[in-house]
């Protein structure tokens, strides 16, 4: 028996798909040269500059029988701790993904668009779980739910302890390693049910074209239908790309804010409480892959999202609308880590508010979207029995009803109805919104 030859070929070096295939292996070589630098005497000052934490200022203790307290600020140095920590959540990533994920795609057989989601939700319930139980702790230990004034009281919080620094530092690298991400995984949400639906009844047209002999009507139609595919396909594929690009710039811009404005402390309870909303959503999204009928979950994620936007509103108005607004050092100080004027407390409301209005509009439209997937009635699809017509100028003019311009009039219809009902079920929504900010007020 003749030996087999491999028919696959690895890719150039530094092409587009080694670096997609091996990407993983590449960044942790790259740490392992940061980690390597520690142990030689010429370059362990740059690396601890990578490695550890910078910014740490001792105080003393008050009385003999304390022990000094090491505390942390920020500066241009964090940097670089955030690029080196970027690099290890790549590799958590990679880990996650090849171990757990994979291995549970190839069991489940989930469809193209199905597996995206499915990776998409099992990495960031794996974030959110750690980062929620982790900033729980911080909040234990430092006493923030038993003293809720302790949000601005004593601001400016110019130093704060080891792991609140550390946690920051981490959410910072986690959010943008999300961005070579979006290039390490090729990451395109392309919804192929419609676009198997939409080739599929392309097929049927021409199927039936070609009974009633319109030669040159199925020409057209086929210039035509490729076009518009083309311009679905390209339009599907970019969809998912900015909406990521959204969400992973409005975590980054809220935390470098919370974190240069010293408002550590409500920025840490407020991301905890956002985790925990968004845990429960991806953790709900899990088990609708692994079996359709488990949609409570939803349910009490869309209450517990409410609650937390009110929630939220609520704790930034306290503590930056009255606490801060109330404070003596009402004086902008750079150096010692003082933004508490008004410029500044109306930016970080405003920003705040509209960025919860922003996810309260996303949840309205994705509540609209579940509600006309489940009350949409599904109507049978009808065979259409072929007409035999007698003479070609007749034949011209007969054309399947159940395609206009080159569109399925199911799509034309979903559209009209769209438009009816978002009217009536946006109005419920916004008046409910609009009750909840009265009740803020």
């Amino acid at each position: 028996m003749g030996i087999r030859k491999k028919t696959s070929k690895t890719p150039p070096v530094l092409s587009h798909e080694f670096i997609i295939q091996n990407h993983a292996d590449i960044v942790s070589c790259l740490a392992m040269i940061f980690l390597l630098g520690l142990m030689f005497e010429i370059s362990a000052k740059m690396a601890v500059m990578f490695v550890t934490l910078q910014y740490n200022v001792t105080i003393p203790s008050e009385g003999a029988t304390t022990e000094s307290v090491s505390l942390y600020h920020y500066g241009l140095k964090d940097v670089a701790t955030v690029f080196f920590y970027m690099l290890v959540a790549i590799i958590l990533h990679a880990v996650i993904q090849e171990y757990v994920l994979d291995k549970i795609n190839r069991r489940m057989h989930f469809s193209k668009t199905k597996h995206s989601k499915f990776n998409e939700s099992g990495q960031l319930s794996a974030f959110y779980l750690f980062s929620c139980a982790w900033g729980a702790s911080i909040i234990v230990s430092e006493n923030y739910f038993a003293d809720p004034t302790s949000l601005w009281k004593g601001y400016p919080h110019a130093y704060f302890p080891f792991q609140m620094k550390f946690f920051y530092i981490s959410q910072l690298a986690y959010w943008f390693h999300a961005f070579p991400e979006l290039y390490f995984q090729k990451t395109k949400k392309v919804s192929y049910r419609r676009q198997v639906d939409l080739t599929y009844e392309m097929q049927i047209l021409e199927y039936t074209c070609k009974e009633h002999d319109l030669v040159g009507w199925i020409v057209a139609v086929r210039e035509d239908g490729v076009e518009s595919l083309r311009c679905f396909k390209s339009w599907a594929e970019s969809e998912d790309i900015p909406r990521q690009l959204v969400y992973i710039s409005l975590y980054i811009f809220h935390i470098v804010g919370a974190y240069v404005l010293n408002l550590n402390r409500l920025g840490l309870v407020l991301l905890v409480l956002h985790y925990f909303v968004e845990f429960l959503f991806h953790v709900s999204r899990l088990f609708y892959f692994s079996n359709e009928k488990y949609q409570k979950g939803f349910t009490l994620w869309a209450v517990l999202f409410v609650l937390g936007r009110l929630l939220t509103l609520i704790l930034s108005v306290l503590t930056v609308g009255f606490g801060l607004a109330r404070a003596e050092n009402q004086a902008l100080d750079i150096n010692s880590g003082n933004f508490n004027i008004l410029a500044i407390r109306i930016g970080v409301l405003a920003s705040i508010c509209i960025t919860q209005a922003f996810m309260m509009w996303k949840f309205i439209n994705f509540q609209l979207r579940r509600w006309r997937e489940h009350s949409s009635p599904q109507t049978s699809s009808h065979k259409r029995k072929p007409v035999s017509v007698k003479g070609k100028s007749s034949r011209k003019e007969k054309v399947p009803a159940s395609y206009s311009f080159g569109m399925p009039t199911n799509m034309l219809k979903k559209r009209k109805k769209k438009k009816k009902d978002v009217n009536a079920v946006i109005n419920v929504f916004s008046l409910q919104f609009f009750i909840c900010q009265l009740f803020l007020i």
